[in-house]
């Protein structure tokens, strides 16, 4: 095995996390080198146009995603089932690469509502504990939204976000959304222009008596320079958001917000192509000392550290975790241990909406969120769930995101999949179809989890992930009911027609329908060590210099995109590393 020279810190994976812990602890003036399993990846040359506008090799191929034949996961919907590799994408896509998940999303940005923060006491203190079923697992994440506050503006601005504020300094605003935390400052850009479909939608929305807003968007609508003096051009509204990178420079990413300042310090460095299997534990298995990697030429490769960052996609963190032995593996049929435990995903449901050719919707027009509506009454706990008998939802968006030809054109009900007839329809509906989503909560259960496949491998040999994961009947009452309100909306934009996609009752999870990248879970904060695997501060309670950023850390999964909350908790651990563990090593929070 080769040994490096040791570091300050080592940060696993270089995706939205790993550069935001990169600058903040360089800035702390600290060594710290970062380990990518993918290839360098920057704007140019890699999403230059018009080579990066190819639906083909972006889209369906998975250019940006990591191949599937290398590593994959395994999954099951129940305990005793035998769990098959995911082998061909369809449910979520990983994302691989310098950038890793952050090139290929759409730019939802939101903020969590306060509630989402205390989802467990808050729901227990409105409605009771026995209003959630004995299996759910709901938790609060040690951490409250106005602690979180400061951070989640700090990403904001980080990433020039464009929106219009609901509550400023306590104040609701027209225009904005009414159900959001008090916020400090107005967005740093305003909303990008609505496309037509969104206008509709919007049209429709207040008619029904709810309170559209524009949504919040990482699609900058103008010319902007964040606070490292890097600068984002304007968005063109290209439709080749999600699954591939921006060739605008609008969309944030790391490598439009962080990489040309972080790349340029003397203090950083960044290894690819370097695939880290485990985290080193000292004799006493309460301290790490670095990490070991398998390098381009496949080379066992022991990196010495006295930080490490594991700021891997979501899934990954867990399974690097569980093949360290940091952490009690979870057990579905006690209950006990931390790590794979909370797993999550998102339920989502739509309504096409068709009209005659009088009205030009334009779906091209379109980005991965700038330009859309958004109505938020029925997300989190904006409503009273008593009558309904689930807790969580979701919001209703409305607009589209771009038309691309091959997965973005929608058909009316009864088209043939081929011929004449497909041709025609294809060709009167194109330029006159919208839609209307939902986007919905999925509540943490006992038999819902993470944990180290028995029998699968990866290509270096390594057990692969197994995922144990089924819809529960809250999430079913939930996009039943939001899905309605939906349909609502939809009718009242006066269609010739609309198509409706519901998960209902009996439907299995289904690894071939592509909702959401948003799995949550495995690696979950808390305020006990008995309950979670990390403080509020995302540190470990096991081994005090290892901290584990992202998504892994929710310990259920709300009704909003993550990555606004994905990036305030981790901005909130940096400056607790910069300010008091530093000064200080070893746990921030006494068990």
């Amino acid at each position: 095995m080769i040994r490096m020279k040791p570091v300050d810190v080592v940060i696993v994976g270089f995706g939205w996390t790993g550069a935001i812990m990169g600058m903040e602890l360089t800035e702390a003036g600290l060594s710290v080198l970062a380990l990518e399993r993918g290839s360098y990846r920057d704007t140019s040359p890699d999403f230059t146009y018009p080579h990066n506008a190819d639906e083909l090799a972006y889209g369906i191929r998975g250019k940006l995603f990591q191949p599937l034949a290398k590593e994959t996961i395994t999954i099951r919907h129940a305990l005793g089932e035998t769990a098959v590799p995911y082998r061909q994408y369809g449910s979520f896509l990983f994302g691989t690469h310098v950038g890793g998940a952050g090139i290929h999303w759409n730019g939802q940005h939101y903020r969590p509502s306060p509630e989402d923060l205390e989802f467990a006491s808050h729901n227990r203190q409105r409605y009771g504990a026995k209003f959630m079923p004995e299996d759910m697992q709901i938790q609060d994440y040690g951490v409250t939204y106005d602690e979180l506050e400061p951070f989640l503006d700090q990403f904001e601005y980080l990433c020039g976000t464009s929106g219009r504020a609901g509550n400023l300094n306590g104040e609701i605003r027209d225009g904005g959304n009414p159900f959001e935390g008090p916020r400090k400052r107005e967005y740093p850009n305003p909303p990008v222009t609505d496309n037509y479909g969104a206008r509709l939608f919007a049209d429709a929305a207040r008619a029904r008596g709810y309170k559209p807003f524009p949504q919040p968007s990482s699609n900058a609508s103008q010319p902007y320079t964040n606070p490292h003096g890097v600068r984002l051009g304007p968005c063109n509204l290209c439709g080749y958001c999600e699954r591939f990178g921006c060739f605008m420079y609008s969309k944030a990413s790391p490598q439009t917000t962080i990489l040309p300042v972080l790349m340029r310090k003397p203090n950083f460095a960044l290894r690819t192509q370097s695939h880290v299997t485990r985290v080193n534990l000292d004799n006493t298995g309460k301290r790490a000392t670095g990490v070991t990697y398998i390098d381009a030429q496949g080379q066992q490769v022991e990196q010495p550290a006295d930080l490490v960052i594991v700021a891997a996609f979501q899934m990954h963190n867990v399974r690097l975790m569980l093949m360290s032995g940091i952490g009690a593996p979870y057990d579905p049929n006690t209950g006990k241990g931390v790590i794979g435990k909370n797993y999550a995903y998102q339920m989502m449901s739509g309504v096409t909406v068709f009209f005659d050719k009088d009205v030009a919707i334009n779906p091209f027009i379109g980005a991965g969120s700038g330009g859309n509506q958004i109505v938020d009454d029925f997300n989190s706990d904006h409503f009273d769930h008593g009558p309904h008998g689930f807790v969580g939802g979701g919001y209703i968006l409305g607009g589209q995101t771009g038309g691309r030809p091959i997965q973005q054109l929608q058909l009316p009900p009864g088209t043939p999949a081929w011929g004449a007839k497909w041709k025609r329809a294809a060709r009167d509906s194109y330029l006159h179809t919208t839609g209307v989503q939902t986007h919905g909560s999925v509540m943490a259960y006992r038999d819902r989890y993470l944990d180290l496949d028995p029998t699968y491998k990866d290509s270096f040999g390594l057990p692969l992930l197994r995922m144990t994961f089924d819809w529960h009947d809250n999430e079913y009452k939930m996009t039943r009911f939001l899905t309605d309100r939906a349909q609502e909306i939809a009718d009242q934009m006066k269609p010739r027609q609309t198509s409706q996609t519901i998960r209902k009752p009996g439907d299995h999870y289904d690894t071939r329908q592509y909702q959401t990248t948003h799995t949550t879970g495995g690696v979950i904060q808390g305020a006990s060590p008995e309950t979670s695997a990390l403080n509020r501060y995302q540190q470990s309670w096991d081994v005090h210099n290892v901290f584990v950023t992202g998504a892994s850390a929710f310990p259920q999964n709300l009704g909003y995109n993550p990555t606004g909350l994905i990036g305030g908790l981790t901005y909130y651990s940096a400056r607790a590393i910069r300010e008091t563990y530093l000064k200080q090593p070893g746990p921030l929070v006494q068990a």
